[in-house]
């Protein structure tokens, strides 16, 4: 059984250790996405890319719901872990997955459910609706398999083991470009054939995964007597979870609006925003990582009450921000049109030239959404939970505000200035907290009031 203490050695080498195999990782997940795209660009042409891309705030709102809730319970494991507490531990992960069972299914029913209204809610352009609820259908079919794969992932990391999932994750990524190629280039099946692969590439990335957990990691997992769940249990859990799920799934329902109104500028800016948004994303990821990394160290660190720690952390965190996310903006200015065009294979000027535009301005505030993420998830590891789902809160204000008015009356260049703007407002507002409320000191403060306890 492999972990991580993190309550012990030098913190910038242990982040960047835990972050790597992270980040390579947050790559190969969004290489599902990039293949799909590629695939679609280069076999069916743009009006596949656009089929695709008008959905795809609504699969994110969903992946990100998942993704957020595990990675809250990963918090609370986190700390029970460096708690040294293996009844607590135990206890942790049966909770988890209690949850995530009742989650997974919950998910599914509703958004399958309630697809046709949501599509129409969208303004999915008439010509690429039939492609995109079919695509769509299939992705939110196999949303088990997602939720799966983020409970096993966000326990190892909790227990500081980023590498294994990682290589169930390269295997399902590779196997998801095997199948895209087999399904859609060789059996024609459309943008369906890219959802097939998709969901099934995910069943078998969280199989495995799931079947390491439990051969390996024998010693932590719940016996039975643990699945009896505490009420205590379960509130410390759905706080922290639905805090960090409510903190993405708040933007992503701003960008659900966002996209609504994106549909409505037709099919060649939905392909300019689809391109540049993978590429975007793409590049976000060693943000991410980074922010991830530092929180379960962070997480840790506050089970041990180690605030000192915490603190060195947070900087480390801060300046690694800092330095990729300035590299990231030169390469976007010089390089973004040549990464629009492989990825989409498209000749049309200007798709290109849109997707460019928005490039340049996302990458230029790149610095601001790396401290945005950092100080963001490291009040959630300290159980500050309030502060980031206000930020969040405003972005789905700005993000309605541009989905329902701006965009429609200005066009485009909305697009590609609201979330610049919002990452820059909502890093200066949580380093306005940071400074003038002093969350470490009172988190400090009341450590070691219950140790005194």
């Amino acid at each position: 059984m492999h972990t991580n203490d993190m309550t012990r050695g030098e913190p910038l080498r242990l982040i960047l250790a835990f972050a790597v195999p992270l980040l390579i990782g947050n790559v190969f997940q969004q290489f599902y996405n990039v293949v799909d795209t590629m695939i679609a660009g280069y076999n069916l042409g743009d009006a596949a890319i656009a089929a695709i891309g008008a959905t795809s705030s609504l699969s994110g709102l969903m992946i990100n719901f998942v993704t957020g809730l595990n990675n809250g319970y990963g918090i609370v494991i986190a700390r029970a872990f460096g708690s040294g507490d293996r009844e607590e531990l135990k206890s942790a992960i049966a909770t988890t997955v209690v949850l995530d069972a009742a989650a997974s299914l919950l998910l599914t029913a509703v958004s399958v459910a309630g697809l046709r209204p949501l599509l129409r809610l969208m303004n999915v352009p008439e010509n690429i609706l039939a492609d995109a609820t079919a695509y769509i259908l299939i992705i939110l079919a196999g949303m088990t398999a997602t939720v799966l794969y983020n409970m096993v992932s966000g326990i190892l990391r909790a227990v500081g083991n980023s590498k294994t999932p990682l290589w169930f994750l390269i295997f399902a990524s590779l196997l998801n470009g095997v199948l895209d190629v087999l399904f859609v280039v060789v059996f024609r099946w459309g943008v369906c054939g890219a959802a097939s692969a998709t969901v099934i590439a995910q069943a078998v990335s969280a199989l495995l995964s799931g079947v390491y957990l439990v051969k390996r990691y024998g010693d932590i997992l719940p016996e039975k007597r643990h699945f009896r769940l505490e009420p205590r249990r379960v509130r410390q859990m759905n706080s922290t979870g639905l805090a960090m799920a409510v903190m993405l799934c708040v933007v992503d329902i701003g960008s659900v609006f966002y996209q609504r109104a994106v549909n409505e500028l037709g099919a060649t800016l939905i392909v300019a925003h689809v391109s540049a948004r993978r590429i975007i994303v793409m590049f976000m990821m060693p943000l991410g990582s980074l922010a991830t990394a530092g929180s379960t160290f962070i997480s840790q660190n506050w089970g041990a009450r180690k605030t000192e720690r915490i603190r060195k952390a947070l900087k480390t965190v801060l300046a690694a921000e800092t330095v990729y996310a300035v590299a990231a903006c030169a390469f976007g200015w010089a390089f973004g049109g040549m990464l629009v065009r492989i990825l989409t294979a498209t000749s049309d000027p200007e798709v290109i030239a849109k997707a460019v535009l928005s490039i340049r301005l996302h990458f230029s505030c790149y610095p601001a959404l790396g401290a945005l993420l950092a100080l963001r998830t490291a009040l959630q590891a300290i159980d500050r939970k309030l502060v980031p789902v206000v930020s969040s809160g405003f972005e789905l204000g700005i993000k309605l505000l541009c989905g329902l008015w701006l965009i429609p009356s200005f066009g485009y260049i909305v697009v590609c200035l609201a979330e610049p703007v919002i990452w820059v407002v909502c890093m200066v507002f949580l380093f306005a907290v940071m400074v003038t409320g002093r969350p470490l000191r009172k988190a400090e403060t009341e450590l070691r009031a219950d140790f005194s306890e």
